[in-house]
């Protein structure tokens, strides 16, 4: 009888728990429905059908144009020259950070990461400065090339390089090394032992960073609209032209379809990727695996990781800072001074209120964000079943669909009663929050599930409703993450370029979204100040990622 007591008191909480987790996830779903699903949904929609007949014979039609196959085959192509490319110069770099101890070593991890924060559009706009129109390497000794492909390759290096880094070296530095010289004790040689006990307990990582690398350069929009041009599309470009200047939303809906796909292959391979990361042989604390270079060829590679990182990360920074100084009255503050005047062209305010309302759309999308996404991360506390594991997929489906086609979505389907929001602000705040929630989750969520669940439990048992559980004994042991993740979700919306780019209004621009049309209009006085704009945008989310590094307590290295 006693034991029938027991029973029941302990399932009654695991009920409250479950009940509880429906209730956590009933906002997240009708947020994601409602302003994702449904304008996505409508753009698909409007395409494909026509007199309320579905005309899935589109697909087939778009496929076979030539200039269609050959956005695909670059797509493609970019993403896999891009990944190979990233991983070849980062590696080394993930060594140098996994295993030595060397002074301004987490300065640097920041500096490094710097890049992986920074709007698209800035980034595009760098190598714009450094390689384009006149910038430093362009007609360098005398050679004129056309450099479009290689720009787009390196500024993707440029910003994925963290990934590597933090993704590799974070498990990296975790690795227990006497496993590696056991073997170099039994007479394998360096490579030998490298090959047969590192590379295989690395494999799950490297293979995890690969796939993020070549997700976001498949999905590449800000660097290559930027850099490509006419000439160079990847699937992202394509649907903002067939949107925006061909308004062919069936070639859009199609391309939309295919990238979805793709992206949601990808994301199922990398979830494998991080099962078996989860499971790498034997991890150690990374303090106790770091030491000072010893030699000439640890030194020499440091020298080398050292060099890369200040001209591939680095250099184009001060480059694009250097060309907003660049004035032609000489070096100056006259590109910033003129960001204060309105010319009644391309925006209807000074270029300068882009500042303020950037700030504020990402300041109202992190407190959206925060609030999804950190309920969704408690609902996923609890044991991974098919209807958690379905609810995790569903979070992170924004990083599969075109972020132009969310961004017009909304245009198309919230344009009636109660959801007639094409003329509100808040229009632009919701669309980055939805690429700030996964990034909450997925940062919140991790020390979620370190929270013991007896604690949890024991609360429950001694009468604490659910808010009193989530406040006394959540709280207190994820506050920073708390903090972390809103950071993160701040510093991704202020950044947001694909979906704003249509939503927001001409009186009211945030920063990419400025800095792309001044970079669309003739002149030096526009070009330079796009550079001032870009270099404003990029010291608030460099700071911004200071601030978060400075707030981290873990320091394996990885996101």
């Amino acid at each position: 009888m006693d034991l029938a007591r027991t029973e029941v008191a302990e399932a009654a909480p695991r009920r409250r728990g479950s009940a509880t987790r429906l209730w956590l996830m009933a906002l997240p779903v009708v947020f994601f429905g409602v302003f994702f699903a449904y304008p996505v949904a409508a753009i698909v929609a409007r395409g494909l059908k026509a007199d309320g007949v579905w005309r899935l014979g589109r697909i087939g039609e778009v496929l076979g144009r030539s200039d269609i196959r050959h956005v695909l085959w670059f797509t493609t192509w970019q993403a896999l020259a891009s990944t190979a490319l990233t991983l070849l110069i980062a590696l080394p770099g993930a060594y140098v950070f996994a295993r030595f101890d060397f002074r301004g070593k987490q300065v640097l991890r920041a500096v490094v990461t710097v890049p992986f924060v920074l709007p698209t559009v800035v980034v595009g706009t760098a190598f714009l400065a450094l390689i384009g129109r006149g910038g430093l390497l362009d007609g360098l000794w005398g050679v004129r090339l056309d450099t479009t492909v290689w720009a787009i390759l390196l500024a993707h290096v440029f910003f994925n390089y963290a990934v590597v880094v933090r993704t590799v070296g974070g498990l990296w530095s975790q690795l227990d090394p006497r496993q590696e010289e056991a073997a170099r004790m039994l007479g394998a040689s360096r490579f030998a032992a490298w090959r047969t006990v590192t590379l295989p307990a690395l494999s799950p990582a490297v293979a995890g960073a690969a796939l993020m690398v070549f997700l976001f350069t498949f999905t590449s929009f800000g660097v290559v609209q930027i850099l490509g041009g006419p000439t160079f599309s990847t699937l992202e470009v394509e649907i903002y032209r067939q949107t925006s200047e061909i308004f062919d939303l069936a070639t859009a809906a199609v391309l939309t379809i295919i990238q979805f796909v793709a992206v949601g292959a990808i994301l199922a391979v990398h979830a494998g990727t991080v099962r078996r990361r989860e499971t790498a042989l034997r991890l150690v604390a990374p303090e106790t695996t770091a030491r000072r270079p010893r030699g000439a060829g640890q030194w020499a590679l440091l020298t080398g990781v050292l060099a890369s990182i200040a001209v591939l990360l680095v250099l184009p920074l001060g480059v694009l800072v250097q060309r907003s100084l660049d004035t032609p009255g000489g070096f100056g503050f006259g590109y910033y001074r003129a960001l204060t005047s309105d010319d009644g062209g391309i925006f209807l305010v000074a270029p300068i209120e882009a500042i303020g309302n950037s700030l504020e759309y990402a300041l109202a999308a992190t407190a959206i964000a925060v609030v999804i996404g950190g309920l969704a991360a408690a609902a996923l506390t609890g044991r991974a079943g098919r209807l958690v594991r379905g609810f995790d997929a569903l979070l992170m489906l924004p990083l599969g669909v075109s972020a132009v086609t969310v961004g017009f979505g909304f245009l198309i389907a919230l344009d009636e009663p109660p959801l007639d929001l094409r003329s509100s602000w808040i229009l632009v705040p919701l669309a980055q929050a939805l690429v700030g929630v996964p990034f909450v989750v997925r940062t919140m969520l991790p020390v979620l599930r370190a929270v013991d669940g007896r604690l949890r439990e024991a609360a429950s048992v001694l009468g604490a409703s659910p808010w009193r559980v989530w406040r006394e004994v959540d709280l207190p042991m994820v506050r920073r993450a708390l903090l972390i993740a809103a950071g993160f979700a701040f510093a991704v919306s202020l950044g947001e370029f694909g979906a704003t780019v249509f939503i927001a209004r001409p009186d009211n621009p945030t920063l990419p979204v400025a800095v792309a049309r001044l970079l669309g209009r003739a002149g030096d006085l526009n070009y330079g100040q796009a550079m001032a704009l870009s270099t404003i945008l990029m010291v608030v989310c460099a700071v911004a990622l200071l601030l978060l590094e400075r707030m981290r307590t873990d320091r394996t290295g990885e996101f």
